[in-house]
Parts: structure tokens; sequence; C-alpha cells
């Protein structure tokens, strides 16, 4: 019972912040040099990460379905099959599950350091909205950022499987990208997009969430950044079903 009365608590907190965040935007001050310096911390610095992750991704899906079609004599399809699984669910999946790791641990661990060592409260007895000046900046850099690395991603990932198909299954390149091109739509693309913008305020709020409230310390700090991690993982891949299936019937089913 203590169980579903805290995360009933949780959720309510949880939707308090994002009520202030939203009312926020609409009022002065608003602190955009932070916004810019969150997006190059929080995207250009998770870039490489992501590079990685949809390189290899893209690889092993090339391997392994072109085996697996050669079976039925339609391997030519393998680029269709890669496109398609990126765009759709492995890259936006996969680069917020990323993000969550290294972003939302970031964000729950600086502000819980700082709410700890009380620059919070310095910040609120100087007159300045903390909400205003830690909170909105992190949620707005991660909502703009997780798309962008999305595509970064499926781009990649694309690639890597274009690099596979060539030098292992020897395909043709033009075989392949003819094949990745009908893949691509504009319902895919826009539902692709979608899944990313979503995940990325999910991972941000509960960052910050875990942050503001952090109590105990040095040892709170830690359990909230393994906290952020961990909600927001699941969260990401939670919401990815019932966006899956909201895009599929909105978007993707003829």
């Amino acid at each position: 019972m203590n169980l579903i009365i805290r995360g009933i608590y949780q959720t309510q907190e949880v939707t308090l912040l994002t009520w202030r965040i939203l009312r926020g935007l609409f009022k002065t001050p608003r602190y955009w040099s932070e916004v810019l310096r969150q997006m190059d911390v929080l995207g250009f610095g998770s870039l490489a990460i992501i590079l990685l992750t949809g390189t290899f991704t893209g690889m092993v899906l090339a391997l392994n379905t072109a085996t697996t079609l050669q079976k039925f004599g339609v391997q030519t399809v393998t680029g269709q099959l890669v496109a398609t699984s990126l765009i759709r669910e492995l890259g936006p999946v996969l680069t917020c599950l990323m993000l969550a790791g290294r972003v939302g641990s970031g964000i729950a661990a600086e502000l819980g350091s700082m709410l700890v060592s009380e620059q919070i409260d310095a910040m609120r007895a100087l007159g300045t909205d903390p909400i205003k000046k830690l909170v909105t900046p992190r949620i707005i850099a991660l909502v703009t950022m997780a798309p962008v690395l999305t595509v970064i991603c499926d781009f990649v990932g694309i690639l890597g499987g274009l690099f596979i198909s060539i030098s292992l299954l020897q395909q043709p390149a033009s075989v392949y990208l003819s094949s990745a091109q009908e893949a691509i739509d504009y319902n895919e693309i826009i539902g692709g997009l979608i899944k990313p913008t979503v995940f990325g305020f999910v991972i941000a709020i509960i960052g910050c969430y875990k942050g503001m409230s952090t109590t105990g310390g040095t040892v709170g700090v830690g359990r909230s950044t393994t906290q952020s991690v961990v909600v927001s993982s699941i969260l990401v891949i939670a919401v990815d079903f019932l966006l899956s299936k909201a895009i599929i019937s909105l978007l993707l089913e003829p």
C-alpha cells in the first residue's frame, strides 16, 4: 500500500512540476542563453555515443535480416527492413535509452548536488525561480535535441547497414539504397520524430524531478541518479508501446 501511495504522490508532484514549467514558458525572464548551453551539453555532448549506437545497430540489423531474407530469396529488401526498423522503433528507443543513461542521470546528479549544497535555496533567497532557471532550460534543450539525435542515429544506422551489405553480403549499393528509400515516406518520418520528442520530455522531467526532490545528502544524490535512469528507461519503453499503437492507427494504417 505504501508503494501505491508513494507512486500516486510522485505522479502528482511530476504533474505539478510540468504545470509550473508550462505556465512559466509564457512569463519572463526567459533564460535562452542557458537553453543554448544545455543544448550543447546535452545534445552535442551525446553525439559520440549516438553515432556509435546507430552505426552498430544498423550493421547488426543488416547482417541478421539479410541472412534470414536470403532463405526466402528476397535479400534485396534488406535496406527497406533496416530503414523501417530504425525509423519506426530502434532509432528513437535506443537513442533515448542512451540519453536516459547519460543525460537523465546527469540532470538528476547536477540538480541533486545543487539542492543538498543549498545552492537552490540561495537562488530562491535572491529572488530567482529555480524552476525557470534550472529545470525549464534543460527540458526545452532535451525535447529539442532528442529528435535531432534520433535523425542522426537513423542516418548513420542506414549507412552502417549499407557498409555491411557492400562488404559482407556483396549487395550493390544501388539495390540497398533504393530499397531503403522505399521505407522513407512522410508518415514514417513524422512518426519517427514524435517518439523522441515525447521521450525527451519524459527523460528530462523525471531527471529534474528526481534531482529537485533529493534528500539525504550526498548519498541521496546517488540514489536520485539511479532512480532517474531506471524510471525514465522504463517509462520510455512503456510510452513507446502506447505511441506505437497510436502512430500505427493514425499514420501508418492504409
